[in-house]
């Protein structure tokens, strides 16, 4: 059993918004530390940025309107916390607590992401797809429920009639979808709005991928300051996470549909 939403779901668009300044970060700072928190709807995003980069508001405001389109924007930026950016001064060391489970994704898992985005591909508006069994149930705004039915005549479809979606109909925020995200593999923190060093990101991408290499499942937990995570140093973990994001073309790719 999954669901899946896609990118345009009120939460991912608050995810994607994240993911961009995120993105910027990295732009503007070599190793930036950025935490970043958003809510968005019904006209107004709500964005709070804790990070040691200088950013410019002006920039963040023209990322929530590429993503969200034109709306009220609430923006405040603040430092990271101290304590957290001494962790970071000399060398990269885990930045954060946490609990990791990362497991091998399953046949109805891929299938599911396959329809969510083949639909998504023809329809690329709010959408939210779950799979159980052979149960199908498809919500997808801005389409004729017909259409659906044509290609998928045995799943359910929009229950409630033909649907309009987005953030004038539902909130959004950040890391609110991580089941869509990371399948069975959920535990602690979230994968979105966060810099590389933050354990939350790395170890969680580094669980999965190993879960898919071992086809078994991953545990892993790490306290903030650790100098290894299961066994390696943590910069190698950094860095795997590293090479995963650019290769899937940066943090607010891979907020549109997570890990698979």
């Amino acid at each position: 059993m999954i669901e899946k939403v896609n990118p345009k779901h009120p939460d991912k668009i608050a995810d994607r918004i994240a993911g961009a300044i995120v993105d910027l970060g990295y732009k503007l700072q070599d190793n930036p530390k950025i935490a970043v928190e958003v809510l968005i709807g019904h006209g107004v995003c709500y964005v709070i940025v804790e990070t040691s980069v200088d950013f410019n508001k002006e920039d963040i405001e023209n990322i929530i309107t590429r993503i969200a389109g034109d709306m009220t924007k609430d923006i405040v930026l603040v430092p990271q916390d101290i304590h957290l950016s001494k962790n970071q001064e000399k060398e990269i060391r885990c930045g954060d607590n946490g609990i990791f489970k990362g497991t091998p994704l399953t046949d109805e898992q891929k299938k599911l992401s396959e329809i969510a985005r083949f639909i998504y591909e023809k329809y690329p508006s709010d959408g939210k797809y779950i799979l159980d069994n052979e149960k199908l149930i498809i919500c997808q705004s801005n389409c004729k429920t017909e259409e659906l039915k044509e290609l998928y005549q045995d799943a359910t479809i929009n229950p409630l009639g033909d649907w309009t979606g987005g953030t004038d109909v539902d909130t959004g925020a950040t890391n609110r979808k991580l089941g869509s995200d990371m399948a069975d593999g959920v535990t602690g923190g979230g994968l979105h709005g966060k810099d590389l060093s933050k354990a939350d990101v790395s170890v969680n991408i580094y669980a999965f991928l190993k879960a898919q290499e071992t086809n078994e499942v991953v545990k892993i937990s790490c306290a903030i300051g650790d100098k290894e995570v299961d066994g390696r140093p943590y910069e190698e973990i950094v860095n795997i996470a590293k090479d995963y994001i650019e290769s899937i073309g940066g943090f607010e790719k891979f907020a549109e549909w997570g890990l698979f």
